[in-house]
């Protein structure tokens, strides 16, 4: 029996890519690499941050294709495994959390806001309790980069959604992570309305370093008070956001 190919074994060489949808073109360029047959089926991705390191991208756009194959049945992905190529089948099962919003923009809002209510402030104190030096590292890796992105929307919003994914991945709970990977496309449109609100950057980030102080004391309590202003102002921002349209 042919052995499975391992991304090991077989270095992948992507091209840097350059867009406000970054994962669509690392999703065509993966396609690419298993319609030319470079990938076939049992083969294994490099992990998301070789990925990441090879697309010039953050790890959440990373995500957001894998997530994004795996809706095409491209892919599968298994926690402390990998992820793998699969035959093409699609599956079924996924449900487009996207579309649900969609069906109605306004209500579909606020549900996203009262879902970040319930959960991100108990991954705070989660992650405050949990977190070790390698996720503290990536969680400020994330706030300087949010420091130099300056007026740089993209760059900005992506490096922003890398701080919360550090935070659902610190709080140690798989079933979390997946909740909170499942919306990433919403809070990346969610940014992407704030972001021009006058002073909301700065803002974010006042909130984001008190987070992140608050995690590195390992002090659940101001972790969870402090994601709670994080996201009141977010809630103000996006009332504001309605004029900028």
């Amino acid at each position: 029996m042919r052995p499975l190919a391992s991304w090991m074994e077989k270095p992948f060489l992507y091209k840097v890519v350059q867009s406000s949808r970054l994962y669509e073109q690392i999703v065509r360029q993966i396609e690419e690499s298993i319609a030319n047959g470079e990938l076939s089926a049992g083969s294994q991705l490099p992990p998301e941050r070789d990925l990441a390191k090879q697309f010039g991208v953050s790890r959440t756009a990373v995500r957001e294709a894998i997530k994004a194959l795996q809706e095409k049945g491209l892919v599968d992905a298994f926690p402390g495994r990998g992820t793998f190529v699969t035959n093409g089948t699609p599956n079924s099962m996924r449900r487009s959390l996207d579309r649900l919003v969609n069906s109605d923009e306004e209500e579909g809002r606020a549900h996203l806001v009262e879902v970040r209510d319930i959960l991100e402030p108990e991954i705070a104190a989660m992650a405050a309790v949990r977190a070790d030096d390698e996720a503290i590292a990536t969680m400020r890796e994330a706030v300087k980069a949010m420091d130099n992105a300056a007026r740089e929307s993209d760059v900005y919003i992506e490096a922003d959604l890398d701080f919360h994914l550090a935070l659902a991945e610190a709080a140690g709970n798989p079933i979390v992570l997946s909740l909170i990977d499942s919306i990433v496309g919403l809070l990346r449109e969610q940014r992407l309305r704030i972001f021009g609100v006058a002073g909301g950057p700065d803002r974010g980030q006042h909130h984001h370093r008190r987070i992140l102080e608050a995690i590195q004391r390992h002090d659940p309590q101001a972790a969870r008070a402090a994601m709670q202003a994080h996201l009141a102002q977010v809630r103000e921002d996006s009332r504001n956001s309605q004029g900028h349209k």
